[in-house]
């Protein structure tokens, strides 16, 4: 006889909301801030918008314990706004693509540097350095109705309380609506896909007891804890 499993579904919070939203993909853009680009000296700064993906269970929620990962020596934090789709999208013109945009969240894009510089020598793709466990906290979703213009707003991400990261959103090379567009160039965008949208500079590596908090405008606060890394809980 044939085992089945039950896979548990993923899903994201929604602030103020019993409801939660079934995340289906995660999408990432690489390279999305000029002070970024010109942090990490790779890349040149008029390419188009790249897109790498997250698997689906790497979501963490705010307040958790994000475990340090295994084979790295510099693990990192990139403070980014997530977009949670709600509508299907095939090649959306720029002028439509907000029309599919359900919302907005704090995340973070973290990061195994090392391998993901690795990953670059070697002509690889990015997955060893940024595709791992818990690797995408997100926070509360709100619906973009309720946000508003996000362009005047500001992303902080602060450790331990000290700011690492500030930025205004108006200062991302490719915005939601050209994101979205690029994107379903490529992909049939579909509700339940989330975005993370690209980080300014200031990133730097985690340790174990770090707090790390993403704030933007007008949406709710995004913190979590760093923890033990597997071998280290074990013993």
């Amino acid at each position: 006889m044939t085992q089945l499993w039950t896979i548990p579904q993923t899903s994201a919070p929604i602030a103020g909301s019993p409801d939660r939203i079934p995340v289906r993909r995660i999408y990432c853009v690489g390279r999305n801030y000029l002070d970024h680009i010109r942090e990490m000296k790779e890349g040149d700064e008029r390419d188009d918008p790249f897109f790498f993906q997250k698997p689906t269970d790497a979501v963490v929620e705010d307040g958790a314990t994000v475990p340090y990962p295994s084979r790295t020596a510099d693990f990192q934090f990139e403070g980014e706004l997530v977009v949670a789709i709600g509508a299907r999208a095939l090649d959306i013109p720029v002028e439509h693509a907000n029309e599919v945009v359900w919302g907005y969240a704090a995340g973070l894009d973290l990061t195994r540097r090392d391998r993901q510089r690795d990953c670059r020598a070697m002509g690889l793709s990015w997955e060893a350095g940024k595709a791992f466990d818990h690797s995408a906290p997100v926070g509360p979703f709100v619906p973009a109705a309720a946000v508003g213009d996000l362009e005047s707003a500001a992303l902080t991400v602060t450790v331990n309380g000290s700011i690492a990261q500030q930025t205004q959103l108006s200062l991302m090379i490719w915005n939601v609506p050209e994101i979205v567009s690029h994107l379903s160039a490529d992909y049939e965008l579909r509700p339940g896909d989330l975005i993370f949208t690209g980080t300014p500079a200031g990133v730097s590596s985690l340790v174990p007891g770090d707090e790390v908090a993403v704030d933007i405008d007008g949406i709710p606060r995004l913190t979590v804890t760093i923890g033990k890394g597997v071998e280290d809980a074990s013993h």
